[in-house]
């Protein structure tokens, strides 16, 4: 990867700082001395290595760009030690949050999270949260124009959006005071960092003890290990220039092979540990955090384990590069395989905007086609912001060409409600009119003028349309105050004038309860005169109510059901209980109830005759038949009993005339 290359960080995100070139630790070249070697060789070699710049170690462009990836991120990593916590930071899909969602999350980041792990997400929910406000925002001014507004008046906010400003606001705070402490100490950790490889630099011209010299070196090694966190810019440098010098004080340790050989040693078998974990993270398919231990590897490779002898070099960074290479190309495929899903998440974000689009190109104008379309889109609306994320490329036009559908939509919405509202005012002033007639009339006596008034207004009231929603309940209020006032008063005056019609009813209620309870006796002629007694007395109560009329009914209907209990022929008991009917249905005002009745009784009289005469045509087909044959003489019998129902009714016919008389 070259020096201009973009790189990617342990969570795919682009970084748009450009990194310089990585050297790996052992393709740095060194200036080796053979154990043989002279002091003064040795003093020569340094020297060479001191004439150039000593912030920067010598070094050559390594064509590993799986390992210049590693590099470029742990040196991201080196400002901030504690910023590989930053990966433990849960991923959500902020993209499908609601803004109440989003302020929720924020709030949690900032309650349970290091302020400098959670930047990427804080900045990720600001984004998502200003773009469903600005959304939001652009809706209700459109409706706020809609109904009359000036738009140079227009303003809005909610709860929501102060809540979230003011977690903002904490969190610019918090990550404010943060990176000015950081800062400092970044610059110190530098200062400190330099200092060791200067004092490293200066053991080599030191003439002491070589075990003391080793011990000095060793120290320093450990300070280094523990100097803190530097600026990233500065920590690819920083490390070369520091591996460059410990490979030399290396090289100087040629009078001393055994302390040399031993630390070669121990590197050479932490380095091999190292490369088995690497190459079992090989295998995982979590490539994600495979490749996060895979940085912390290769950070303990560079600074804590110095070099190995010159006869391991070559094959076990052979080794460990290929497991990085490994666990590189498999993190590659998985970026990829995540690429094409989100061309589908694009494909699909495509398809609901264009479904937006129809919805809003819809005919339907009324009002409840209006409503369906509202609810049509708040579930596309709600499966877009559900459908995933898409190519970042894109990401900024997919989601203006959401907003102006949703827009387009907004817009016909606030154009038919504004037109509806036009006719809503036009029906409210009619409504209007109409409570002043009612107003007007609600005190008057003249209730045969007035009342057809209160009731034609009343039918007029409900041909009108809707009025606004705010006015609606306070006109119908006072409009059925009004109406209410007059008939209540109507009613009264008319109760008034025929209260002896209630007392009428009052007392027929009385009546018809005692008549339920009515007890039979063994004497079917005294019950019967205790019923005709009971009528007559109905009929002297006289008239109730019309909306009362219906305990008529109730009344003879109990008559009815008390003659069925009485022992007695069944012939006799039926004049009986047609008596008591007829002199219900007596009125010399209105013979209509008798008509029907006259009516009924000689269509039944014909259908009795005519059954009769059918009877006695079949009894013809059994003339060869004895007279003792169960069909014959049922036959016979069916004839008896329509002959006896027909005197009945003959006999009813005869009262329903006299009834005229």
């Amino acid at each position: 990867m070259s020096e201009n290359d973009n790189l990617q960080d342990a969570d795919g995100k682009k970084e748009v700082e450009t990194t310089e070139t990585t050297p790996t630790q052992e393709t740095t070249p060194m200036v080796e001395t053979e154990t043989e070697s002279t002091n003064v060789e040795t003093t020569e070699a340094v020297e060479d290595v001191e004439n150039k710049d000593e912030t920067e170690a010598v070094t050559e462009v390594t064509a590993d760009h799986h390992v210049d990836e590693i590099d470029a991120s742990n040196a991201e990593d080196a400002e901030d030690e504690s910023n590989a916590e930053r990966h433990e930071v849960e991923e959500k899909d902020y993209h499908s949050m609601t803004m109440d969602e989003l302020a929720t999350e924020l709030n949690r980041l900032l309650k349970h999270h290091k302020i400098q792990t959670i930047s990427k997400h804080v900045n990720e929910i600001k984004a998502e949260f200003n773009a469903k406000y600005s959304e939001l925002l652009d809706e209700k001014k459109e409706e706020f124009i809609a109904d009359g507004g000036n738009e140079i008046d227009f303003y809005y906010t909610n709860d929501t959006k102060k809540l979230f400003n003011s977690l903002y606001k904490d969190y610019k705070q918090s990550i404010g005071a943060y990176y000015k402490e950081r800062e400092q100490n970044l610059k110190q950790n530098l200062e400190d960092r330099l200092q060791i490889i200067e004092d490293i630099k200066g053991l080599l011209s030191v003439e002491e003890n070589m075990g003391t010299t080793y011990k000095n070196f060793k120290e320093l090694q450990e300070k280094w290990r523990n100097a803190g966190p530097i600026p990233r810019d500065k920590y690819n440098n920083a490390w070369n220039t520091y591996h460059h010098h410990v490979e030399r004080f290396y090289d100087f340790l040629h009078l001393n092979n055994d302390l040399r050989d031993m630390d070669f040693k121990h590197n050479y078998d932490q380095k091999l540990k190292i490369i088995e974990r690497a190459e079992e993270l090989a295998q995982d398919e979590n490539t994600n955090r495979s490749f996060r231990e895979l940085q912390v590897l290769h950070k303990l490779w560079k600074e804590d384990l110095g070099p190995v002898g010159k006869e391991h070099r070559e094959e076990i960074w052979e080794r460990f590069s290929n497991a990085t290479k490994t666990i590189h190309d498999k993190r590659q495929a998985y970026y990829a395989d995540m690429d094409k899903a989100h061309e589908k998440n694009l494909e699909r974000k495509e398809e609901i905007i264009a479904l937006i689009n129809a919805v809003a190109e819809d005919k339907g104008n009324s009002h409840s086609a209006w409503q369906k379309k509202i609810k049509d889109i708040e579930v596309l609306r709600d499966a877009f912001f559900k459908a995933g994320k898409v190519p970042l490329k894109v990401n900024e036009a997919t989601w203006a060409k959401f907003k102006d559908a949703v827009r387009t939509f907004n817009r016909g919405k606030n154009s038919f409600y504004k037109d509806l509202k036009k006719d809503q005012y036009d029906n409210l002033k009619k409504k209007k009119d109409l409570i002043q007639i009612a107003e007007e009339n609600k005190d008057s006596e003249d209730f045969a003028k007035v009342t057809p008034l209160m009731k034609k207004i009343q039918n007029e009231w409900k041909k009108i349309g809707h009025v606004p929603r705010r006015d609606s309940d306070k006109i119908w209020k006072q409009f059925k105050g009004a109406c209410n006032h007059y008939f209540d008063k109507m009613h009264a005056a008319r109760k008034a004038e025929d209260q002896h019609l209630f007392d009428a009813f009052d007392k027929k209620v009385k009546l018809l309860e005692s008549l339920k309870a009515m007890e039979l006796t063994e004497d079917p002629k005294a019950d019967i005169e205790v019923l005709k007694a009971k009528i007559a007395e109905w009929k002297e109560l006289g008239h109730v109510p019309q909306n009362k009329r219906y305990i008529d009914g109730k009344f003879y209907k109990a008559i009815d059901d008390t003659f069925d209990k009485l022992k007695m022929d069944k012939a006799k008991l039926e004049m009986i209980k047609f008596d008591s009917k007829l002199e219900n249905l007596a009125n010399p005002d209105d013979t209509r109830l008798l008509d029907n009745e006259y009516n009924f009784i000689k269509k039944r009289i014909d259908e009795i005759k005519s059954e009769i005469n059918q009877l006695e045509n079949n009894l013809q087909f059994f003339s060869n038949v004895k007279s003792d044959n169960p069909l014959v003489k049922d036959v016979h019998k069916n004839i008896a009993n329509h002959k006896k129902d027909l005197d009945t009714w003959k006999a009813k016919l005869t009262k329903v005339r006299g009834m005229y008389s």
